[in-house]
C-alpha cells in the first residue's frame, strides 16, 4: 500500500469545493510554519553564533533574563503534550481507514519536532543574550496561530464536529499558540528588543557574576530545574576526583544564613507591638511569615503529584479491561473513508492508555521531587536563620546564666544540634500533613468505585491500624530518648576512663571502671532491644497491612457477590492499597515530628527569652547592627552605637591598628569602682562594698587567698556581673580597648597563630616579641606544623601551661589600652613565670605604657607593682602601693613577707632545672615522636590509595571509589552470628516468594483459570495471606536482632581491646579518635545500620521479584530490560560516589559549626571583653553557609538520583505495558496476568531509588564498622605473667627492697631504648630522690616499676620477686604512685579514694587527715559521699593533688613513688606534701622524681640520671661535696 499524503482515493486532491474546504490541504497548510522554523533555526543552531555572541562575561551561561521565561517553558511542555495526543489520534484514525493518510498525523509529528526545536533555540538565544534572533520565533508563533485557526474554523463549520476529539485538540493548539505569541510580544515590548532601536540594558544578578556560586538550582531553566540536569558535571566528575569544598562553592545570596536571619528576625520583632513590648513573640508565626510561601508552593506540587498518582490504578484497570474486550476492535467499519475518533474511544485504546500512564508517571514523579526539593531548601534556609538567632542570643547571655547552670553548654549544644534539626525535619515533612488526608480520601473513593462496599472493609483495616502505628512510633521515640541518655552516660564514663587511663593502669583499676561502662552499656542494650522490637513492629505493620487489607477486601467481595472480582477491578484495587499504605505509614512519622517540633519551639522560645547581660551604660542596645555590618569586609565595621551617652561612644569596632599616642590624660584613673556590690544573679553578694581605682598606664596587682573574689572583681569591671548598687566607671575610650586572659584558658579550634593574633592584623615583629615573652617558641617547634598547627578541642591536646601561655600571648598581642590578666602564672613553673613577668609584663606591656591589671598568687612579684589591691572574702582589704601597706598594715606586710621568702628560695632561675614546662614539652614530644612511628605504618596503606588517586587514570580511581565494601559488610554480619544471618536470608526469600504467590493466586482466581470451586480458591488465598503476614513479622525481627547482636559484640570487643591496650597506644592515638569510635561510630552501628540493611534487602528483593514476575509473564520485556539495566548501573555507580563525598562534606562541615557554638559559649567572657562579637558572628555565618551548601548539594544529588530512577521506572512500566499489549495481540496469555505485571511494574518504580539510596547509606555507615575494626587489631598488654597470683605472698612487698639489675627499657620495639643498663639498689624504707634534665629517663624508670613499658633486658626485683613474672593486676595493685597531673573521677569522694570498696570509713578519714583535707571534706554536704564533678573541676588543682596523696595513702603499700607530684601545686600545698611524706610514710620506701631539686635534699639517697644512664648515685651530702658534679650544679642553680 503506497504511502500518500492525502490517501489514494481519486477525489483526495480535488479542490472543486474551494481550496480551504479540502481537509487535506488545510493539514498541508499547517505544515508550513513548522517547516519554516526548522529551515531557519537549524543552520543558526549548528553554525553557532560566531564570535560576537555575548557582551557580558558571565558564569555557566545560565543567565535567564527574558520576561515570562517559566511561562514559556510550561506552555511549550503543554504544547508537546497536545501534539502527542494529536499524533496518537491521527495514527488510530489512520489504522481504521483503509488507506494511509499521512495528513492525519504528519503535521502533528512535525509540530512536535518544531516545538522541541523552538525551545532549544530559545534557550540558546537567552543564555548567549542574542535577543535579535527572537524575531524568528515571533514569526513562527504568528504563522502557526493563523494556520491552526483556519483549521479550527473549518472544523467548527461541520455540524457533527462537537463529538470529535480532533476539534478539541485543534482548539487547544490555537489557544497555546496564541499564548506563546503573547509571551513573545511581551518580551519584545518590555525589553524593547527586535523592532526598537535601543534595547533595554540588563545586568546579570550578583550571584551569577560571582564565579564562586556553584549552586545553580535557582538560575537554570525549568527543564534543568525539574531534572537537576545542572548537577551532571558535578556528579559525573566525582568519579575522577573527590568533591571538595572548593568544588561546591558558596550559596546564592537569597539562601545565605544572613539573608534568612534578617527575614526571620523582622518577622519575630514585628510581633512586639509598642503597646505590649514585653510580650514574647510566637516563633511559629515568625517562621510562617518568613518561610510560608515556599511551603505553600511545595504543597501545591505535592497535591498535583498525589492526584496524578491515581492515574496508575485507573490506567491499569483500563488496559486490562480493554485487553479482555478487544477481540474485534471496530466492528464492521473496516473501510471508512473519513473516520473521526471520539474522545471516549481514545480512553478505551489500550496502547494510548499505556502512553498516558507513562506520561502521568513522569509528571507525577517530577512534581513530587519538586515538592521535596522546595521543602528541603526552605528547611535549610530556616535552620540557617534559627542558628543565627540562637548565636546572637548566646553572645548576649548573662554570665550567671552560664555559671549558675541555668543554661548549660549541653543545653546550648542541644538547641544547635537537635532542636534546629528537628524543626528543619518538621518542615521537610510539613506538606505531608495536609496532602495525606486528601490522598487517603481520594484513594478510598476510588476503591469504593472499583470494588463496591467490600472496599470499605479493606480501607477500614488500614485506617484502624494507623493509630497502632502511631503508638509504635511514639514508643520508638521514647525508647530512643532513653537509649540516648544511657549512651551519653556511657560515653561520659568512657571519656573519663580514657582521660585517666594512665592512673587506672598504674592502680590496676581498669577492670572496675570497665565493668561500670559495661553495666551502663547493659542498660543501653536493654533499651536498644526495646528499640529493635518496636522498629521491627513498625516495619512489620508496614509490610503486613496491605496484605491484610487485600485479604479483607477480597474475602468480603467473595461473600457479598459469591464470585471473585474481575482482573481489572482486582489489580486496580491492589495498586490502590499500595498507594494508600505509604501515607498512613508516614502519617505516624509526621505526627511524631510535629509533636517534637512543638517541644523544640517551646525550648527555643524559652532560650530566646532568657536573661541577657546587664545593661551597663556602655553595654545596652541591640547587637544586630553588627550583623548587617558583617556584610561589609570586616575591617570596615564601623562603631556600633550601643545607645550610650556620647562620652562612651565607641570610636571604632575593631581596635585601631596604631593606637594614638595618649595625651597626658586628664584622668589618671582607667577604671573606677565606687560603692559596688555585685552578684552572679542568685541574690548572694559575691563582692560587696568595693571601692577601687585602677591607675592608667601602671601595673596593678590584685592578691588574696583562693576564692576571695579576685577573678570576680575583674569580671565585675568587665560588666559580666550584675551590679546591685554602685557602678563601674571607665575613662574615655578605654572600655573598647581591653585585652583579657581568663584564668581557665580558652582556645579556639584554630592554628596557634590565629589563637594569638585573634583577628588583629598580623605584625611579624610584634608577634615574635610576644612569642618570646611567653617563651612559646620551644613548644611551637615541637608541633608538627609549627604555629600553623590546629589546636583546641579537635586539634592537638596541649597541656595546661601551654594553653595558658597562648592565652596570655593573645592578650599581649592585642593593641589595647588595658590588659586584664587573671592569674596567668597558675599553670606555669617558676622559670616561665619569671620570664613572663620580666619580658612580657614589665618590659613588653609597660614599655607600651599599657594599663595592666594582674591577679596573682606569686607574692614575690609585688615589688614590681605600682598599685596593689588586697582582697579578702569578697571585699577589699587594702589598696595602695607596697610602701603604703608596709607603713599602714604591718601585720599584712609581714604575713606576705614570710610567704615571699618561701617563694624566693626558688627564684634563682636557671634552665638546668627540670621544670614543669620541659615536662609538658616532653609529653608533647612523646606524643609526636610516637605518632610519627605509628603514622609511618598507617601511611603505607594511605599512600597506596593516594598513589591511585594521583594516577588520573580513569579506571583505577573509578574502581577504588565505586567498590562496595563487601569485606566490611561480611565482618559486620559475622559479628552478628551465622545463625541469625542464615535465618535472615532464608526468611526474606521465603517472604517475598509468598507475597508473589499471593498476587499470582489473585490473578489466577480473577481470570478464572483454575477449575476448582470458589471456596477452595478462597481458602488457599487466606492461607497464603496468613503465611505472608507471619513471615513479615519473622523477617523484620531477624534483621533487627541480627543488628543488635552485632552491635553488642562489636562494642564489647572494642572496649576490652582498648582498655587493655598498652599505655603506648594512648600516647599515639588522639583521644578524640578513640572517643569517636565509642560515640558516633557505635551509635551508627547500634541504631542506623540495621534499619538501612532491612530497607536495602526489602527494596532490592521487591524490585527483583517485580522484574521477575513481569519477565515471566512477558519474556519479550527482557529485551527492553537490558538497556535499562545498563542505565541503572551507571546512575547508581555515579551517584554512590558523589553521594558519599557530599555526605562526608556535610558531616565535616557540621562539626566546625557545632564546635564554634560550644566554643563561643565557653569563651563568652573573653569574646565580650575583647569586644569581638561581630567577628565571631561573621565566622558563624560562614560556617553555617558552608554546611548548608553541602547539605543542599546532598539533597539536590538525592533528587538527581530519584528523578532519574523514577523516569527509568516509568520506562519499565511503559515497556511492561507495551510487551503485554503486544503479546496479547498475538494471543499469548490471559488478561489477568497483564494486570499483575503492571501492578508489579508500578511497585518497581517506587523502590528503585530506595535501592540506590540505601546502598549509598550503607556504604557510608559501614565506614563506622571499618573504623571500629581497625582498633580491634591492637595488641593487648600481657596481663598473665609467668607466676600465678596465688604464688605471690598476701602481703608482698612487705619490706620494700628494690634491686634494679641491668635494666633496659623502650617504649616500643620500633623505638630506641630510653633506659640503658641501669643498676641500683634501694634498701627497705629508704627515701630516694631521682633527678635529671628532661628526657633523662626519670619518668620511664617510674613506669618500669609498674611494667608499663617494654623491659627487654635486665630486671627489677622487689622483695625477691622479679616483677616481670608477676601478673600485671597483682603487681600494680601492690604499689602506689602519685602522678604529676592530679586525676579525679566523677562520683563521690569515697569512690575516688577507694573504688574497690575495700576500706573502712576510719581509714579514709585518716588518709584525708594526713593530706590536710579532713576539715574541708567535713564541711562539704555529704562528707565522704560529697560529689566530685567530672575531672574534679569543683576542687582547685592543689586540692586535687592532695586527694591523690590521700588516695596513695589509703593503699597501704610499702613502696610509694612520686612522679614530679609537686610540679603543679603552690608552695603551701607542697610543704604539706613534704611533711606528710616524711612523717606518714616514715617506714615505707619512697621514690621521689624531683621537679625542684631542693625537695630531695633531705633524701637518704640521690640518683642523678642523664640520657637513660645513672651518672651519680650516693647520699646528697656526699654528692654536694663534689663541686663539679651534676647534682651540685643543679642545687647551685636552684638556690
Amino acid at each position: 500500500m503506497a504511502l500518500s499524503f492525502c490517501g489514494n482515493k481519486s477525489n483526495a486532491y480535488s479542490v472543486t469545493k474551494g481550496v480551504l474546504n479540502n481537509p487535506c490541504f488545510v493539514d498541508a497548510l499547517n505544515l508550513v510554519p513548522h517547516v519554516f522554523l526548522l529551515f531557519i533555526t537549524f543552520p543558526i543552531l549548528f553554525i553557532g553564533w560566531g564570535s560576537q555572541s555575548s557582551k557580558v562575561q558571565i558564569h555557566h551561561n545560565t543567565w535567564l533574563h527574558f520576561p515570562g521565561h517559566n511561562m514559556r517553558w510550561i506552555l511549550t511542555f503543554l504544547l508537546l503534550l497536545v501534539h502527542v495526543c494529536e499524533f496518537s489520534e491521527g495514527i488510530v484514525c489512520n489504522m481504521v481507514m483503509g488507506t494511509n493518510h499521512l495528513h492525519l498525523f504528519m503535521p502533528a509529528f512535525m509540530g512536535f519536532v518544531a516545538a522541541t526545536t523552538s525551545v532549544i533555540y530559545y534557550h540558546n538565544i537567552e543564555t548567549s543574550n542574542f535577543p535579535k534572533l527572537l524575531l524568528v520565533l515571533f514569526i513562527y508563533w504568528v504563522l502557526a496561530f493563523i494556520t491552526k485557526s483556519i483549521k479550527l474554523w473549518k472544523f467548527a463549520e461541520d455540524k457533527d464536529a462537537s463529538q470529535y476529539l480532533r476539534l478539541y485538540i485543534t482548539a487547544l493548539l490555537v489557544i497555546l499558540y496564541g499564548l506563546l505569541m503573547a509571551v513573545e510580544i511581551n518580551v519584545i515590548r518590555v525589553r524593547k528588543y527586535v523592532f526598537f532601536a535601543n534595547p533595554q540594558k540588563v545586568k546579570p544578578p550578583e550571584d551569577l557574576q560571582d564565579l564562586g556560586v556553584r549552586f545553580l538550582q535557582p538560575f537554570v531553566n525549568l527543564l534543568s530545574k525539574a531534572t537537576y540536569w545542572w548537577m551532571n558535571p558535578l556528579i559525573v566528575g566525582a568519579h575522577k576526583r573527590p568533591i571538595e569544598l572548593k568544588k561546591i562553592g558558596k550559596l546564592p545570596i537569597a539562601m545565605r544564613a544572613l539573608t534568612n536571619y534578617l527575614r526571620l528576625k523582622d518577622a519575630y520583632e514585628d510581633q512586639r507591638t509598642p503597646e505590649d513590648p514585653d510580650r514574647s513573640p510566637s516563633i511559629w508565626r515568625s517562621m510562617y511569615r518568613a518561610f510560608g510561601r515556599p511551603i505553600l508552593l511545595s504543597s501545591t506540587f505535592r497535591y498535583l503529584a498525589d492526584l496524578l498518582g491515581f492515574a496508575g490504578p485507573l490506567c491499569i484497570s483500563g488496559i486490562v479491561e480493554q485487553l479482555n474486550c478487544e477481540k474485534d476492535p471496530v466492528g464492521n467499519n473496516t473501510m471508512v473513508s473519513n473516520y473521526h475518533m471520539s474522545y471516549r474511544e481514545l480512553l478505551e485504546n489500550s496502547s494510548i492508555l499505556a502512553v498516558l500512564l507513562f506520561l502521568a508517571l513522569i509528571l507525577q514523579r517530577t512534581f513530587l521531587q519538586a515538592s521535596y526539593y522546595v521543602t528541603i531548601e526552605t528547611g535549610i534556609n530556616m535552620r540557617g536563620a534559627l542558628l543565627a538567632m540562637i548565636y546572637n542570643k548566646i553572645l548576649r547571655l548573662s554570665t550567671s546564666n552560664m555559671s549558675m547552670g541555668e543554661m548549660t553548654l549541653g543545653q546550648i549544644n542541644n538547641l544547635v544540634a537537635i532542636e534546629t534539626n528537628q524543626l528543619m525535619w518538621f518542615l521537610f515533612l510539613c506538606p505531608n500533613l495536609w496532602a495525606m488526608p486528601v490522598q487517603i480520601v481520594m484513594g478510598i473513593i476510588l476503591l469504593r468505585h472499583f470494588m463496591g462496599p467490600s472496599a470499605l472493609v479493606g480501607a477500614s483495616v488500614i485506617v484502624l491500624l494507623a493509630p497502632v502505628q502511631y503508638l509504635i512510633a511514639t514508643k520508638l521515640a521514647d525508647t530512643q530518648k532513653i537509649t540516648l541518655e544511657h549512651s551519653t552516660d556511657r560515653v561520659k564514663k568512657t571519656t573519663e576512663i580514657l582521660k585517666g587511663i594512665k592512673l587506672l593502669k598504674l592502680y590496676a583499676w581498669e577492670n572496675i571502671f570497665c565493668d561500670s561502662v559495661e553495666e551502663t552499656r547493659g542498660k543501653e542494650l536493654t533499651s536498644l532491644r526495646t528499640f529493635a522490637f518496636y522498629t521491627s513492629m513498625s516495619i512489620f505493620m508496614n509490610a503486613a497491612i496491605p496484605i491484610a487489607a487485600v485479604l479483607a477486601t477480597f474475602v468480603t467481595y467473595h461473600i457479598l457477590n459469591e464470585k471473585g472480582p474481575s482482573p481489572s477491578q482486582a489489580f486496580a484495587a491492589l495498586s490502590l492499597f499500595h498507594i494508600l499504605v505509604t501515607p498512613l505509614f508516614l502519617l505516624s512519622t509526621v505526627v511524631r515530628f510535629a509533636v517534637k517540633a512543638l517541644v523544640s519551639v517551646q525550648k527555643l522560645g524559652e532560650f530566646l527569652q532568657s536573661d541577657e547581660i546587664g545593661d551597663d551604660s556602655w553595654r545596652n542596645g541591640d547587637i544586630s547592627v553588627s550583623f548587617e555590618a558583617g556584610k561589609k569586609p570586616m575591617g570596615m565595621t564601623k562603631a556600633i552605637n550601643r545607645k550610650q551617652p556620647m562620652r562612651y561612644q565607641m570610636d571604632n569596632y575593631e581596635q585601631p591598628t596604631r593606637r594614638q599616642m595618649r595625651p597626658s590624660e586628664t584622668e589618671d584613673v582607667a577604671v573606677k569602682v565606687t560603692g559596688g556590690s555585685f552578684t552572679w544573679g542568685n541574690n548572694l553578694l559575691t563582692l560587696s562594698d568595693i571601692n577601687i581605682r585602677i591607675p592608667t598606664g601602671q601595673l596593678t596587682m590584685i592578691v588574696g587567698q583562693v576564692g576571695c573574689g579576685k577573678s570576680s572583681l575583674l569580671l565585675a569591671m568587665l560588666g559580666e556581673m550584675q551590679a546591685i548598687e554602685g557602678g563601674v566607671y571607665w575613662s574615655n575610650k578605654n572600655r573598647n580597648s581591653v585585652a583579657y586572659a581568663a584564668q581557665k584558658s580558652w582556645l579556639l579550634n584554630a592554628t596557634v597563630e590565629e589563637n594569638i593574633t585573634f583577628g588583629s592584623p598580623f605584625n611579624k615583629q610584634r608577634y615574635k616579641a610576644v612569642i618570646d615573652a611567653c617563651s612559646l617558641q620551644p613548644d611551637i617547634d615541637l608541633l608538627p606544623f609549627g604555629d600553623q598547627t590546629e589546636i583546641g578541642e579537635r586539634g592537638i591536646n596541649l597541656s595546661g601551661g601551654q594553653r595558658q601561655r597562648i592565652c596570655v600571648a593573645r592578650a599581649l598581642y592585642q593593641n589595647t589600652n588595658i590588659v586584664f590578666l587573671d592569674d596567668p602564672f597558675s599553670a606555669l613553673d617558676i622559670h616561665l613565670s619569671d620570664h613572663l613577668m620580666q619580658e612580657g609584663i614589665l618590659k613588653f606591656l609597660q614599655d607600651d605604657k599599657r594599663t595592666v591589671v594582674l591577679v596573682t598568687h606569686k607574692l614575690q612579684y609585688l615589688i614590681h607593682a605600682d598599685w596593689i589591691i588586697a582582697m579578702k572574702d569578697g571585699t577589699v582589704l587594702r589598696e595602695g602601693t607596697l610602701k603604703d601597706i608596709q607603713t599602714h598594715d604591718v601585720e599584712l606586710y609581714d604575713h606576705w613577707k614570710t610567704l615571699m621568702n618561701r617563694q624566693d628560695q626558688e627564684l634563682e632561675k636557671d634552665i638546668q632545672q627540670d621544670s614543669q614546662t620541659t615536662l609538658e614539652r616532653k609529653t608533647l614530644r612523646r606524643a609526636f615522636y610516637s605518632r610519627e612511628a605509628k603514622n609511618q605504618i598507617d601511611d603505607e596503606d594511605e599512600e597506596e590509595e593516594a598513589e591511585e588517586e594521583d594516577d588520573d587514570n580513569f579506571s583505577t580511581t573509578t574502581n577504588r571509589r565505586s567498590k562496595i565494601p563487601w569485606k566490611v559488610c561480611w565482618c559486620y554480619l559475622s559479628s552478628g552470628g551465622f545463625f541469625m544471618v542464615f535465618l535472615m536470608i532464608f526468611s526474606k526469600l521465603l517472604k517475598h516468594s509468598v507475597i508473589v504467590a499471593i498476587d499470582y493466586w489473585l490473578a489466577n482466581w480473577t481470570s478464572k483459570i483454575s477449575n476448582s470451586s470458589g471456596t477452595d480458591i478462597l481458602l488457599v488465598f487466606i492461607i497464603l495471606c496468613a503465611a505472608g503476614i507471619t513471615l513479615c513479622l519473622i523477617t523484620s525481627l531477624t534483621v533487627e536482632f541480627l543488628g543488635l547482636s552485632a552491635a553488642t559484640n562489636l562494642h564489647h570487643n572494642l572496649l576490652n581491646k582498648i582498655i587493655h591496650a598498652p599505655i603506648r597506644f594512648f600516647d599515639i592515638t588522639p583521644l578524640g579518635q578513640i572517643l569517636n569510635r565509642f560515640s558516633a561510630d557505635t551509635n551508627i552501628i547500634d541504631q542506623h545500620i540495621p534499619s538501612t540493611l532491612e530497607s536495602l534487602t526489602r527494596s532490592t528483593l521487591l524490585c527483583l521479584s517485580g522484574i521477575g514476575v513481569i519477565a515471566s509473564i512477558t519474556p519479550i520485556f527482557l529485551v527492553a530490560l537490558v538497556p535499562l539495566a545498563v542505565a541503572f548501573y551507571f546512575i547508581q555507580k555515579y551517584f554512590r560516589v558523589a553521594s558519599k563525598d557530599l555526605q562526608d562534606l556535610d558531616d565535616s562541615t557540621q562539626l566546625p559549626l557545632l564546635c564554634h557554638f560550644s566554643e563561643t559559649a565557653e569563651g563568652l567572657t573573653t569574646i565580650r571583653a575583647f569586644r569581638h562579637e561581630a567577628r565571631f558572628k561573621q565566622r558563624m555565618l560562614e560556617l553555617t553557609d558552608t554546611n548548608n551548601t553541602a547539605y543542599l548539594f546532598l539533597s539536590a544529588a538525592n533528587r538527581w538520583l530519584e528523578v532519574r530512577t523514577d523516569y527509568l521506572g516509568a520506562v519499565i512500566v511503559l515497556a511492561a505495558a507495551a510487551a503485554s499489549i503486544w503479546s496479547f495481540h498475538y494471543g499469548l496469555h490471559p488478561g489477568g496476568l497483564v494486570g499483575l505485571g503492571l501492578t508489579y511494574a508500578l511497585t518497581v518504580t517506587n523502590y528503585l531509588n530506595w535501592v540506590v539510596r540505601n546502598l549509598a547509606d550503607l556504604e557510608v555507615q559501614m565506614a563506622a564498622v571499618k573504623k571500629v575494626n581497625s582498633f580491634l587489631s591492637t595488641e593487648s598488654e600481657n596481663y598473665e605473667g609467668s607466676m600465678d597470683a596465688s604464688q605471690v605472698p598476701e602481703n608482698w612487698p612487705q619490706d620494700g627492697e628494690i634491686k634494679i639489675q641491668g635494666l633496659c627499657v623502650r617504649y616500643d620495639p620500633m623505638l630506641k631504648p630510653v633506659l640503658k643498663h641501669v643498676n641500683a639498689y634501694i634498701k627497705p624504707g629508704q627515701k630516694v630522690g631521682i633527678c635529671g634534665r628532661t628526657g633523662s629517663g626519670k619518668s620511664s624508670l617510674s613506669l618500669a616499676f609498674f611494667n608499663m613499658v617494654d623491659v627487654f633486658e635486665g630486671k627489677i626485683i622487689i622483695d625477691g620477686i622479679d616483677i616481670c613474672k608477676l601478673p600485671l593486676q597483682t603487681l600494680r595493685s601492690r604499689l602506689s604512685i602519685i602522678l604529676q597531673d592530679p586525676v579525679l573521677f566523677s562520683g563521690s569522694i569515697r569512690f575516688n579514694l577507694d573504688p574497690e570498696k575495700m576500706c573502712t570509713d576510719d581509714r579514709l578519714w585518716e588518709a584525708l587527715e594526713i593530706a590536710q583535707l579532713k576539715n574541708m571534706v567535713k564541711a562539704l554536704p555529704g562528707g565522704l559521699d560529697a560529689v566530685v564533678t567530672e575531672g574534679g573541676e569543683n576542687f582547685s588543682v592543689g586540692q586535687r593533688q592532695l586527694f591523690c596523696l590521700a588516695r596513695a595513702f589509703v593503699r597501704k603499700s610499702s613502696i610509694f613513688i612520686m612522679d614530679e607530684a609537686t610540679a603543679s601545686i603552690d608552695m603551701a600545698t607542697e610543704n604539706i606534701l613534704q611533711k606528710v611524706v616524711m612523717t606518714a610514710f616514715a617506714d615505707r620506701t619512697v621514690v621521689t622524681i624531683a621537679h625542684r631539686v631542693h625537695t630531695i635534699l633531705t633524701a637518704d639517697l640521690v640518683i642523678v640520671m642523664k640520657r637513660g644512664n645513672i651518672m651519680e648515685y650516693d647520699k646528697p651530702e656526699t654528692l654536694l661535696e663534689q663541686e663539679d658534679g651534676m647534682f651540685a650544679s643543679f642545687v647551685k642553680a636552684d638556690m
